[in-house]
This record gives structure tokens, C-alpha cells and sequence, in this order.
């Protein structure tokens, strides 16, 4: 594991712990800049320091999901813009899904860093915006192309003096979506985390010199390589497949399978998608970048610890492949809004092929669903957008049991406050928020519990939009765990009962009341070796009822 490089072993230690740390701090300037809750609060964003070829150097802790996909995204912009075209105040964005981005609402911004003329690096960030226009407020369950679910930017360069602040881009973006208030101020708050980027890196250059922070840039790479390289080593050589599926209601009612085969061989991984369902004519297909980020995000999750940073280094020795025209790499114009669930799928495909080489690193299924619900409604001052990002239980482990109400590893969105949307929306009122009993499966190690959320409606004409899965398909358990519950979501109207599915849309009316019952996660082990004082805590705790105790542990109430 030594360095390949003439470098002072201390000055790497300090520079690349630096490098780390002014990815952190973006992050948070990121969140605590931001106007919309689904940055502020939910954090969906992240934020990273790259190289000046574009290759990720140091990235914030916010969302797995953008691993290894800001390396991809920035390339088509440099090949369009040449780093050696940049001129100091310029600004590289894009959101194209079918150029390196993920989906619409995922925007991209590249700052070069400047320093003493020359480009030594770009601090970048990314953030969910609210609404970026579309056929629906904040999400369009029924888009059938990708231009009805927003605004596209391709791989463009522009000005920050010229083109925003009250420029020609700003007056665009604004005069186009529902919330120019929440998605403008979110843009400035992507501005302030590149700022403090490319001014931190700059201060680093001056301390140490350039050189020797390129350096350091480039061996920190080599470092996250050799680990990675050494994990995947000390796997057994061979090929490995596992799948995993969506619900059947996506598509036209067949199953849509998502397959993945991984090669070992030696220090290298390869993953092929082949055999997976093609694309489909809803918004559940993932561009390429989506399904490379969660492969890489479980592999990294699986092979390595936290110790290792996640930079271009970690992904040289695996290589992604996927059939174009499947689900995992669709043909434009698909439509690409709730790629994440697609992606989740192929998360957890790829987990089930590393249970066969590596069976104690690896857990059960989890909720691992993106569960986006979007209420909106026009006042007289205009639109006012709320996106809920809605978690669930997560799949327990040989070692530990599932955590309970968490968003999915992919995401790993926080809660959004009952009482941050109290203050900021007036048209519904949150009536319930608590775990469910016997949602998490049953094992040694039980699976994370699902939570049951609703809102009650005050006011004519909600609109109401959600996307999610695991309604059909449960997390299934490893090892003898049993599987854990799916989701459920309904509006309550005048006494009766509406199921909603998976993907769809309705105005709702004051007096309905709209519930998210999400999944939970897969067991790990018999239930009937799990430790009676856990079980008694779980009963206590309200997690398991007796009927589930007797059922699925085993437990015989006058006896223990």
C-alpha cells in the first residue's frame, strides 16, 4: 500500500484529510443554503471536489446515489467545453439524463477552481429541485417521454456574472417552473457550495503548492484503487448471478426482471446487466449513470469500509455493462423520473450475486424503494409544492438487525420535520406518523420496521402524485429470515376506502385523508433462535405483537 508518488507521507495525510474535508463542507453549506424541504430537510443533494480532468477527488457523505456518477456527468460537458476554454466566473450545468445525468430534477453544477490562471480542479454539486416545470406539480406519474417531466439543460457552459444573478439562464429557469421562490434559491444555494469549494481548494494550492495538491489528488485515486483491488482479491474467482424484480403493475403486467451477472477474476469485477427487462413506456427506466452509481454503491457498501473514500481510483477495477434499449439503459426518449426504483432493483440483484462469494457481508432485502409523494395546490400568491420522500425498514445482517423507518441505502434522504410542514403548508395536516408492528421480517436478526404516515386534507384541490414499489413484490429474508411487509398506500373518502397504485395521480378534497403505510425489511436467521430478552424488547417496544411472536419466533408465552 505504499505511495507511487515523490510525496512527503505527512503533507499526504494533511492534504487528502483537507481534500475530504472541503467535500463535507460543501455539503453542508449545500443544506443549510437551501429554500426547498426537499434539500433543507430531506438533503437530497450531494457535493464533490474533482480533478481537472473531471475525475472525483473527495465527495460529501449526503447521497450514495451519486457515486461515481459525477466523473460521468461532467465528462460530456468537457468534451463540449475544453478545460483550457474556461475563463475564471464561468460555470458548467447539466441535467440531460441521456448525457450523463440521472433524472430532470437531479441538476448539475461545475465550477472550475482557478488558481494562478489554470484550472487544477471543479467543485461540484447536485440537488433535487422541487419542480423544474413538467405535466404535474412536482412529479409527473404519467409522463410517457422525458420532455413531459421538466425542463432539459444539456451539457452547456455559461457565465455566473453574465447569465445568473438576474442573467438570461435565471430569468429562464424561473419564468418555467411552479416554485421559481424554492427552485431559484436552491440554485444559489448549489452556487454557495461550489463557492466555498473552489475557494478552499484554491487555499489549499497556495498553502502547499499546486503540485503537491495534485498530487496528492492523484495518489489519493491510487490509494482508493489498491483497496478496492485487494478487496475484490480476496473474493473467490468465478461468475455470480442474482435478480431481483420490480412490481408487475409498472409495466404492461409482466414481470419486470432485472438480472445481474458478476465476474470475478482476480483483482477485477465486472457487471453485466444482460437479461434484464427492457424499457418501458412509464418512468421507471434508469439512465446508464443511475444503474453504474448503484452497482458501484453496493459494491463499495459490500467490499470496502469506511476508511476507504469513494473517488475515480475506487472504480478502475470494475467495469458496468447493460444492454441498450433495457430498463437499466433505455433508448431516449424514454421517460426517466422514478429511475431510482429501477436502480434499487439492480442494487439488489447485484447484493444477491455477492451473497454467493461473499454470505456474511451481505443482507437481506430491505424496503429499498423510493417512495416520492408530491402534494401540491394553487394559492393566490402561486403554487405551493411538497415533495414527501417516504423510507421504510432495512434488511438485517448476519451481525446486526435492520434499521427501523430509514430512507433506502441508495438515497439516504433524511425526515422531513411534521413540524417544518405545518409551518410551511396549510392545505393538510399530518395525523400519523409511527412504526408499524410486524413489518420488519422475522429472524435471529429481525428486519427494520416499515412506519404508517397520513395526512388529513383541508382544502379543495390537492393535487396529489406518488410513485413507489414493493406493493406486490416483499423484501425477502437470507439464511432462514422471513420476509418483511410491503407497502400500502390509500386515501380514506366519505367512509370508504381508495387503494392507490403504485404510479398514479388524483385531486383530493378537504375531508380525505391520504395514508403511506411503506414496507419493511427482510429477516436474517430463524426467527426461533433469536435471543428471547431482544424478542422481549421487541414486544415491548411495540415492533412485534404476540400473535407474530408465537407465529414467526416461536415463542410459547407461558412457558418463556
Amino acid at each position: 500500500m505504499a505511495m507511487t508518488r515523490n510525496l512527503d507521507p505527512a503533507d499526504y495525510a494533511v492534504i487528502s484529510q483537507a481534500l475530504q474535508a472541503i467535500g463535507r463542507e460543501m455539503g453542508a453549506k449545500l443544506v443549510r443554503s437551501a429554500y426547498s424541504t426537499v434539500v433543507r430537510e430531506a438533503r437530497d443533494a450531494s457535493a464533490a471536489l474533482t480533478d481537472r480532468h473531471g475525475h472525483v477527488i473527495a465527495q460529501a457523505e449526503l447521497i450514495p446515489m451519486q457515486l461515481g456518477s459525477i466523473g460521468a456527468t461532467i465528462q460530456p460537458c468537457l468534451e463540449r467545453f475544453p478545460v483550457e476554454t474556461l475563463e475564471p466566473g464561468d460555470f458548467l450545468i447539466t441535467n440531460d439524463p441521456y448525457h450523463g445525468g440521472q433524472h430532470l430534477q437531479d441538476v448539475f453544477i461545475f465550477t472550475p477552481i482557478f488558481v494562478d490562471g489554470r484550472v487544477v480542479g471543479f467543485s461540484a454539486s447536485i440537488a433535487h429541485h422541487l419542480d423544474l416545470g413538467g405535466g404535474n406539480p412536482g412529479l409527473n406519474a404519467s409522463s410517457r417521454d422525458v420532455y413531459q417531466e421538466g425542463i432539459i439543460i444539456p451539457p452547456s457552459k455559461y457565465s455566473e456574472r453574465r447569465d445568473w444573478n438576474g442573467g438570461g439562464l435565471e430569468r429562464l429557469i424561473a419564468a418555467n417552473v411552479r416554485v421559481p421562490g424554492q427552485t431559484i434559491g436552491d440554485f444559489y444555494a448549489q452556487f454557495a457550495a461550489n463557492h466555498i469549494g473552489a475557494a478552499r481548494g484554491a487555499q489549499l494550492c497556495a498553502r502547499y503548492g499546486t503540485d503537491t495538491v495534485e498530487a496528492t489528488m492523484a495518489e489519493l485515486q491510487d490509494y482508493a484503487e489498491r483497496r478496492v483491488r485487494a478487496a475484490i482479491a480476496a473474493l473467490p474467482d468465478g461468475t455470480y448471478v442474482g435478480e431481483d424484480a420490480l412490481d408487475d403493475r409498472w409495466g404492461d403486467g409482466g414481470t419486470l426482471t432485472v438480472r445481474a451477472t458478476i465476474t470475478v477474476k482476480g483483482d477485477t469485477l465486472a457487471v453485466d446487466f444482460k437479461g434484464t427487462a427492457g424499457q418501458v413506456a412509464c418512468h421507471v427506466n434508469a439512465p446508464f449513470a443511475s444503474t453504474v452509481s448503484a452497482t458501484l454503491s453496493c459494491l463499495k457498501a459490500v467490499l470496502t469500509g469506511p476508511d476507504v473514500p469513494f473517488n475515480e481510483g475506487a472504480k478502475r477495477p470494475i467495469t458496468v455493462t447493460a444492454p441498450y434499449g433495457s430498463i437499466l439503459n433505455p433508448r431516449p426518449p424514454a421517460p426517466v423520473r422514478a429511475r431510482m426504483n429501477s436502480a434499487y432493483r439492480a442494487y439488489g440483484a447485484v447484493m444477491r450475486a455477492l451473497g454467493q462469494a461473499a454470505p456474511d457481508r451481505v443482507v437481506a432485502q430491505g424496503y429499498d424503494t423510493t417512495w416520492a409523494a408530491a402534494l401540491s395546490y394553487l394559492t393566490p400568491d402561486g403554487y405551493k409544492v411538497h415533495l414527501d420522500i417516504l423510507g421504510g425498514g432495512l434488511g438485517a445482517g448476519s451481525r446486526s438487525d435492520g434499521c427501523d423507518a430509514v430512507d433506502g441505502p441508495l438515497s439516504n434522504c433524511s425526515n422531513t420535520p411534521i413540524e417544518v410542514l405545518d409551518m410551511d403548508f396549510d392545505a393538510y395536516r399530518a395525523t400519523a406518523y409511527e412504526l408499524v408492528a410486524d413489518s420488519g421480517g422475522a429472524g435471529v436478526h429481525r428486519g427494520g420496521a416499515g412506519y404508517r404516515r397520513a395526512y388529513a386534507v383541508v382544502t379543495d384541490g390537492v393535487n396529489f402524485a406518488t410513485y413507489a414499489d414493493r406493493f406486490q413484490r416483499a423484501p425477502q429474508g437470507l439464511a432462514g429470515g422471513r420476509p418483511g411487509a410491503s407497502a400500502l398506500c390509500r386515501v380514506r373518502r366519505d367512509g370508504q376506502v381508495i387503494d392507490a397504485a403504485i404510479n398514479t395521480g388524483m385531486i383530493l378534497a378537504k375531508g380525505d385523508t391520504v395514508e403511506f403505510i411503506t414496507g419493511g425489511g427482510g429477516g436474517h436467521g430463524d426467527g426461533r433462535a433469536r435471543p428471547r430478552g431482544q424478542l422481549a424488547e421487541d414486544i415491548a417496544d411495540g415492533l412485534v405483537s404476540e400473535a407474530a411472536a408465537r407465529r414467526d419466533y416461536g415463542l410459547a408465552l407461558g412457558a418463556d
